[in-house]
């Protein structure tokens, strides 16, 4: 299993993309402490694409403890019964089983170096999952569609100018962004 460390590591499992009519979520890994962490397992070409790097890490489904979506997109959420035994984890709730439960928010950690940013844009119900590495700050985030930072403008935003701040948020914040459906791309 996961050997816990002073700081999270982070895998990214499938670099996602948005090429209509094809879509598929980028699907990341945290380890941080005694926690296992998968963050969007949305839609992919085969679920082999999340499973087989995970195997290839000694982690089995069941070994994951939560997972943290983004927001409630189903190229973002599909996958979720993948991991029986995981909590998971949104903006605002933690669920397990028939339970739901209320967290605060802003500011709730999921592990030692894992932090919850609610960050409004592409949805209203959008969170960044933002993590301390030895490599610096990561954020798996929606705000950003792509590494390359399109669109400019989200068609599914329906407060832009919120985008806009939650965007430099991030970048002010942060060193690694995750966008919804690409690689990551440095911000400094």
């Amino acid at each position: 299993m996961v050997e816990s460390s002073a700081r999270a590591r982070i895998e990214i499992l499938a670099v996602g993309y948005a090429d209509s009519p094809s879509v598929a979520g980028t699907v990341g890994l945290v380890l941080d402490g005694d926690r296992v962490i998968v963050v969007d397992p949305g839609m992919v070409k085969s679920r082999s694409l999340i499973l087989n790097p995970l195997e290839r890490l000694g982690i089995s489904p069941d070994d994951v403890t939560h997972v943290f979506v983004s927001h409630h997109h189903l190229d973002h959420t599909v996958n979720i019964a993948l991991f029986r035994e995981a909590e998971i984890v949104d903006f605002r709730t933690t669920r397990r089983d028939d339970q739901v439960n209320a967290h605060q928010g802003e500011g709730f950690k999921l592990g030692p170096n894992t932090t919850i940013w609610v960050t409004p844009g592409h949805t209203p119900q959008d969170a960044s999952l933002v993590v301390d590495t030895a490599e610096g700050r990561h954020a798996f985030t929606h705000l950003w569609w792509r590494s390359d930072r399109t669109p400019d403008v989200d068609p599914y935003s329906t407060d832009p100018a919120e985008l806009a701040r939650n965007r430099q948020r991030l970048l002010d914040g942060v060193d690694v962004v995750i966008p919804g459906h690409g690689a990551p791309f440095r911000v400094r």
